[in-house]
């Protein structure tokens, strides 16, 4: 048998895995660049689509280059290649003689980035040499400038990307809704931005997210030159003590076997937290591609699952450990309802060419549950469960999505940056149901809050082995463990299902 380490929230669960049972971990990094600021200059002389920057660029103009918050890939790092390729453009953009250059946090329905934490976006050294001005998106501004409509969709947008002479996108390829033109999308308004769903995370025609995301750059493109910057990233790696984790099984039973394992799961639950939150991290680029938003992003999007993604047919059951972490900066400990995002609107979103989950499987997440709401940073998730019948009825749960919109507080607390959008929760929410409404079962393994899992609609199990027996009982009979974080791209075997 194989012994898996599954990360429980703080604790450290080992399943042992049987002879039929699949264990799902990322492969080790193939490729890197060594210099990625070299390397976004090159991508940007000879990009995909569009003409290259040079050309792009007005002498004397201004220009806005949009980046994202880095949270994913989980876990992150506190330096890594998107932070130089975004220093890296700005210098780039300064050369070619910009006058002005802003640089636009679009942090999309997601907490807002204060002051103090701009500094964490960008290299330190860059941070201390950059004389342009840094603008953190506002879903709710009152200036946000109408581009048209997508649909029924308006497409309002923050005036900094019409406002200026170029528009320029600096993120990486993870999902089709975070990176490339759908940084576009996290600068807009409301409406848009909770009309952008998905199926997959990793295939473009399952994606309304990713359709207003390419509409809203088309109608961009009517009005300011825009091009952009595409990062194929590699899976964040453990240093120090636990280097080869998790893709090297014997790095594994080293860790398993260690006495400092028995002392870490002894010790008190904050000092847990902080143990994992500072253990050394390291993370690279593959390649970089350049051009209009979505082609590049397109590209790199695919490169990236080729080099990350793991094969596989369809299995009945898969076991996924929930992290201590929520899946946005600034981390916290999640609340139940992130904590299902992390496993099912993350984790089981992450598939090409079928759900790596066989219609009406069973999914088993596992995590104590715990109802914990942090004050102020997530009381909007306190909507889920006000009412027990929210979450398991539509008719209630639009009626909570619209009382939590028109929430005076709410509002003024995400614009003050100290909350999220009181529409992120349900978010987060339609993406766990996007998954969980073709399973036959959720099942959260070590539930320590029964009412938390079966208010959301799941299944509380005492423990991990009961878990399994359960879903043995449902009929289920090829197991999958993933071995996670980081969470990685599912290439499933469409004929297998």
């Amino acid at each position: 048998m194989t012994r898996i380490p599954l990360l429980a929230d703080t604790r450290i669960v080992v399943a042992e895995a049987g002879d039929g049972d699949l264990v799902l971990r990322p492969p080790e990094p193939r490729q890197s660049l060594e210099d990625v600021a070299r390397a976004v200059r090159d991508a940007f002389a000879f990009p995909l689509a569009g003409e290259p920057l040079e050309r792009l660029v007005t002498p004397g103009g201004t220009a806005t280059i949009v980046i994202e918050h880095p949270s994913l890939p989980v876990p992150a790092v506190q330096v890594g290649p998107r932070h130089v390729a975004t220093a890296a453009v700005a210098e780039e953009l300064e050369r070619l003689g910009v006058r002005r250059t802003t640089i636009l946090v679009a942090g999309g329905l997601l907490r807002r980035t204060s002051p103090r934490e701009i500094g964490l976006l960008v290299p330190p050294d860059f941070r201390r040499r950059f004389k342009g001005r840094v603008i953190v998106h506002d879903a709710e501004a009152d200036d946000l400038v109408d581009l048209g409509q997508a649909g029924n969709v308006s497409l309002r947008v923050n005036p900094a990307l019409v406002e200026t002479d170029l528009v320029v996108t600096v993120t990486g390829a993870e999902t089709v809704l975070h990176g490339g033109p759908a940084a576009l999308l996290g600068a807009s308004g409301r409406e848009s931005q909770r009309a952008g769903g998905a199926l997959s995370l990793l295939e473009t025609s399952a994606s309304q997210g990713w359709r207003l995301a390419v509409e809203l750059e088309r109608l961009l493109l009517e009005r300011v030159a825009v091009t952009g910057v595409s990062l194929a990233l590699d899976a964040p790696r453990v240093a120090g003590p636990l280097t080869g984790y998790p893709h090297d099984q014997e790095a594994i039973e080293r860790m398993l076997r260690s006495r400092t394992r028995h002392l870490f799961q002894l010790a008190p639950g904050r000092v847990r937290q902080r143990l994992l939150e500072r253990l050394p991290r390291e993370q690279t680029a593959a390649a970089v591609f350049a051009g209009t938003p979505s082609v590049a992003h397109t590209e790199a999007l695919l490169r990236g699952t080729v080099l990350k993604g793991v094969e596989l047919e369809p299995v009945d059951a898969l076991v996924i450990g929930i992290p201590p972490t929520t899946p946005w900066m600034p981390r916290e400990r999640p609340n139940p309802v992130t904590a299902a995002y992390l496993g099912l609107g993350l984790a089981l979103r992450l598939w090409r060419n079928a759900p790596p989950i066989v219609a009406g499987g069973t999914a088993i997440l596992v995590h104590p549950f715990q109802r914990r709401f942090p004050h102020p940073t997530q009381t909007p998730y306190r909507a889920l469960f006000y009412d027990a019948r929210t979450a398991r009825d539509s008719d209630a749960m639009r009626d909570a999505e619209t009382a939590a919109v028109q929430d005076p507080k709410a509002i003024a607390d995400y614009r003050a940056g100290r909350t999220c959008h009181p529409l992120q929760p349900f978010l987060e929410w339609s993406a766990c149901d996007a998954t969980a409404h073709r399973l036959g079962a959720v099942l959260i393994a070590g539930c320590r809050d029964a009412q938390s899992a079966r208010q959301l609609g799941y299944v509380p199990v005492h423990g991990l082995g009961a878990a399994l027996d359960m879903a043995r009982g449902r009929g289920a009979r090829r197991f999958a463990y993933l071995l996670a974080p980081p969470f990685f791209p599912l290439v499933v075997s469409a004929g297998g299902q």
